[in-house]
């Protein structure tokens, strides 16, 4: 059984934590189980009934207090319950604007890292309410230190304010003197793409490409549910400051093959490889996933390697690689992955910031990154597909 992907999503309160949750749900399969794990400071549960409405599953309020702070304890406990009664594709904890999450990504990976297979923290994302957040900044420590300590920052509600307003929000954010992602929501919806990696239940329902790749007609459909979110929100809205997807995220789907078509496909250099998922800057590229054809275990970005499952006749494993935020896991796959390959060594797909395609497009073209391993041990070019999607 593959690890269940933990996301973190904190902000101040108010900010809209449930309603971008909410907003992830007509994005992802019909299958698919999103368990959310609430953190309520208080007496009320306010959202409780409208997550259940949502059809979220397995529901556990933690009341009168803080999961990060007398709770902690606690966070272990909740986790295996909503794993083993309702077997979720994805844990989503819901912190109050009281939470550090830095205390809960760490007890994140402590659970995991002392029960192996069980969990993986895929991600911290703090959603910032650009109207109002001048204020919090001003009289409270917790909402500086919950964008410090996070992966991705979601600008919300930032279409109530002028543009100056906004700078100065993204201005704070700068003089944290963090490398952090950020993206604007449009009135809560972000791509699923950029808050959630890939995972078991994504490949079990859409297929291993189909999990992993982003195609045009995908792109389309992403649009259609995304003017249908517009739709429903229009009243009393400027249509002239809608931001739509394809200008918050840029795709790009990357295919390395061998050179000479009339040989199989080789092994990818892990060394250098490896540089390009260090040197990625986090608020650049928001997450890579791929398949990746190796003739040695990759080392996850903690240093640990999982051994292959299966080899080809070259002797070469096949994994899923999962970079989010400067951390990446690889996956072996089974035999029967390798078809989905159709003899390439690497599909990858890099999921970037606005305005950083034609960068990244040059950066790979170069070679230096995405090398193939040679039959005399040496490095090789192979031959590299970059298509920009959408």
């Amino acid at each position: 059984m593959a690890p269940t992907p933990v996301t973190i999503i904190t902000g101040f309160l108010g900010s809209g934590k449930t309603t971008l949750i909410l907003n992830l749900i007509p994005q992802l399969p019909k299958s698919y189980k999103l368990a959310l794990l609430k953190n309520e400071f208080g007496d009320v549960a306010v959202d409780s009934q409208l997550a259940g409405s949502a059809s979220i599953s397995g529901v556990r309020e933690l009341l009168n207090g803080c999961i990060c702070c007398n709770l902690v304890g606690q966070l272990e406990d909740a986790l295996f319950q909503l794993r083993d009664s309702v077997s979720p594709s994805r844990i989503i904890i819901e912190t109050s604007g009281s939470a550090f999450p830095a205390t809960l990504a760490m007890e994140v990976n402590r659970v995991a890292r002392e029960h192996p297979g069980t969990f993986t923290l895929d991600g911290v994302i703090s959603v910032i309410d650009v109207e109002n957040w001048k204020g919090y900044d001003d009289t409270s420590y917790t909402a500086k230190m919950q964008a410090k300590y996070t992966d991705l920052v979601v600008f919300n509600k930032w279409e109530l304010v002028d543009e100056r307003k906004f700078d100065d929000a993204l201005d704070r954010v700068g003089d944290l003197d963090v490398q952090v992602a950020w993206v604007k929501s449009d009135r809560g919806w972000v791509d699923v793409d950029v808050i959630m990696g890939i995972d078991g239940a994504m490949v079990r329902e859409q297929g291993l490409r189909g999990a992993i790749e982003i195609t045009d007609e995908q792109h389309q459909l992403q649009e259609q549910l995304q003017q249908s979110h517009e739709h429903g929100h229009s009243h009393g809205h400027d249509h002239d400051v809608h931001v739509h997807h394809q200008d918050e995220v840029e795709v790009l789907s990357v295919v390395v093959r061998n050179a000479d078509s009339s040989r199989p496909p080789q092994g990818v250099v892990l060394q250098s490889f490896e540089d390009l998922l260090l040197s990625a800057p986090k608020d650049e590229v928001y997450r890579i996933k791929g398949l990746v054809l190796s003739s040695n275990p990759p080392p996850d970005s903690t240093g640990d390697s999982k051994p292959s499952v299966a080899v080809d006749a070259e002797g070469l494993g096949l994994y899923v690689l999962n970079w989010a935020f400067g951390r990446w896991t690889y996956t072996p796959l089974p035999s029967s992955a390798f078809q989905a390959m159709e003899g390439a060594s690497a599909r990858l797909t890099f999921i970037l910031a606005r305005g950083e395609s034609n960068k990244w497009i040059r950066r790979l073209e170069k070679g230096d990154f995405i090398a193939l391993e040679s039959d005399d041990g040496k490095e090789e070019r192979g031959e590299l597909k970059i298509e920009k999607i959408g």
